[in-house]
């Protein structure tokens, strides 16, 4: 006979193993049962299988079905009582109703982090068995691989809390994890997120984010390494905080960005970790503006769920792993509330933006940034690994990335109006659009950006970008093996916005509205395109301004101009 606990009973997977069960009578007891709010599917399960605990985590619902069963079995609420029912010393196996192992190792290193933040909570209290359960449960972490990448930090704090409370795990496995770790490491606080070239928000709310955890858990057992994380985020601090418009709304740039108010869990950590690269009222008055910016937009469905999107829903831009669940990543950033009441973050005022440089060279991000009133713009090289998880042209390889005008994430490459190649130099061939989708070589100085880049076989391209106090210059030298024509596009404006007009006039196009202006000029055609809707990730309806060039078998060169402002 075996005796079983089944996490996620109200579920399909659930509802199957029970299924199961009941034609087995003398094989399965079910022990325990565990649901989220489906008091009355829970009540009838516990009726038919009558196991010794059954859990709510919806605290509500719990109440609900304690006020009206009065059987045998033990009704338990909360997350107290799934950690009860997943450890519980009457069942040899657990089944958690999760799509696949892929979503269970981030669980259990958020176990890991609470025994060792509070292990008084989700330690002590359990009984010996429990214990044995508990530790078997989140050492299985070592009996799989884990993606190079910051994942490794997963099985970092497993080992690390294991070790902590004294049961079996595994040292090697913990030390290789802090050396692939390590082997990451660019500089200037920058790091890849393991194999991959580009640098993005993986860096602030990922690596930087866990080796912070990593500080302050093993502050005493590894004092050396805990030390050289808190130094590299002290370094990494001084290059993030460019990222942040004085309005609150943080840099679009690269992957999974639905999980859109992680943008400021690295100041959080900073501050749980008790770090200071920035004075802690700065550190707050970042985190509350860009948490107000969010709750400015439209993020939310009509039930007050996060949606997969940026500033409205939004799938075009989402990448193939995005799930319901996956804007909820952005909760990284309440790690604020493990603070202690009297902490002095509660009180402090939040401090306007601090004096930075009007432009900062990151040659470890693979960018140069521009602060213009507060605003901030990045001409980024267009590193990144190439065919990624969707979208990675537009991600990573425009010229420019604003904080006001946002990006756009292409529908198809069908069409210019579907491609939507704001910010790029668009090639048009054979009806299909070709864009920038890595440099082969880049180099970032202090005051321009050089890529050597192929849109497409026979077309050499070297685009050198120059910041200007009014927006900045592209210079493209082009080597194609056959006539063709080209697009270069400014930022993308929204046509339905108030205010909004576009204009057309030999060699200069310009859209504007009320609060953000974009003309580009250069000796070509004038134009002036009409973007799918729901293409860019700021607003649902845009149209493109951009210069229409014809580019002729053998060398070519253009110069455009791109005049932008914001309000």
């Amino acid at each position: 006979m075996k005796n079983i606990s089944i996490l996620g009973s109200t579920g399909s997977i659930g509802r199957q193993t029970l299924e199961v069960a009941a034609a087995n009578p003398e094989k399965l007891k079910v022990r325990a049962l565990a649901a989220h709010k489906s008091d009355e599917l829970l009540e009838q399960q516990i009726k038919q299988f009558e196991p010794d605990i059954a859990v709510l985590t919806d605290k509500d619902a719990a109440k609900r079905l304690a006020d009206r069963y009065h059987g045998k079995t033990e009704i338990l609420a909360g997350e107290e009582g799934l950690l009860a029912a997943a450890t519980y010393e009457g069942a040899d196996t657990v089944l958690g109703s999760m799509v696949g192992y892929a979503g269970l190792r981030p669980t259990l290193a958020a176990i890991a982090c609470g025994i060792l933040t509070a292990p008084e909570k989700l330690w002590t209290p359990l009984s010996d068995a429990e214990k044995q359960n508990l530790a078997a449960w989140l050492g299985q972490i070592n009996a799989h691989t884990i993606p190079d990448c910051n994942w490794q930090f997963f099985r970092i704090l497993v080992n690390l809390a294991l070790k902590s409370v004294g049961m079996p795990y595994s040292p090697e496995l913990l030390e290789d994890g802090l050396c692939k770790i390590d082997s990451y490491y660019s500089g200037d606080g920058w790091s890849t997120d393991g194999a991959s070239v580009q640098k993005d928000y993986y860096i602030p709310w990922a690596i930087q984010y866990y080796g912070l955890l990593y500080s302050k858990f093993a502050a005493d057992t590894d004092p050396r390494r805990a030390a050289l994380y808190r130094q590299r985020a002290q370094l990494f601090a001084q290059q993030f905080v460019y990222w942040f418009d004085a309005n609150g709304a943080a840099l679009p740039f690269g992957r999974s960005l639905t999980y859109r108010f992680a943008q400021n869990s690295f100041w959080a950590a900073c501050i749980w970790a008790g770090l200071e690269p920035l004075p802690l009222p700065v550190m707050k008055g970042l985190i509350v503006r860009n948490f107000n910016w969010w709750l400015g937009q439209k993020m939310f469905d009509r039930d007050g769920i996060l949606t997969i999107g940026y500033c409205y829903p939004q799938m075009y831009m989402a990448e193939r792993y995005n799930a319901p669940g996956s804007p909820y990543w952005g909760m990284k950033s309440f790690l604020l509330l493990a603070l202690p009441d009297d902490h002095p973050f509660w009180s402090a005022e939040a401090a306007p933006m601090p004096a930075l440089e009007r432009l900062k060279p990151m040659p470890y991000a693979n960018m140069l940034v521009q602060r213009r009133a507060g605003r901030v713009t990045a001409y980024a090289a267009g590193v990144n690994e190439g065919h990624g998880h969707g979208q990675f042209p537009e991600k990573y390889a425009k010229f420019a990335y604003d904080t006001r005008f946002g990006f756009c994430a292409s529908r198809s490459r069908e069409v210019l109006n579907q491609a939507a190649p704001d910010s790029m130099l668009a090639f048009v061939i054979d009806d299909n659009v070709f864009v920038r989708k890595v440099s082969k070589t880049w180099e970032i100085e202090a005051g321009e950006v050089t890529a050597q880049w192929s849109p497409f076989p026979g077309i050499e391209v070297t685009t050198t970008i120059t910041p200007t106090a009014t927006g900045h210059r592209r210079h493209h030298e082009i080597d194609s093996s056959f006539d063709c024509e080209a697009y270069d596009c400014g930022f993308a404006v929204p046509n339905f916005a108030p205010g909004y007009a576009e204009s057309v006039e030999n060699d200069t196009a310009e859209a504007h509205c009320d609060t953000l202006r974009c003309t580009v000029h250069g000796r070509g055609e004038a134009v002036i395109i009409g973007c799918d809707p729901n293409t860019s990730l700021y607003f649902t309806n845009v149209h493109l301004p951009a210069v229409k060039y014809h580019i002729p078998k053998g060398h070519t060169e253009l110069d455009t101009e791109v005049f932008d402002e914001a309000d």
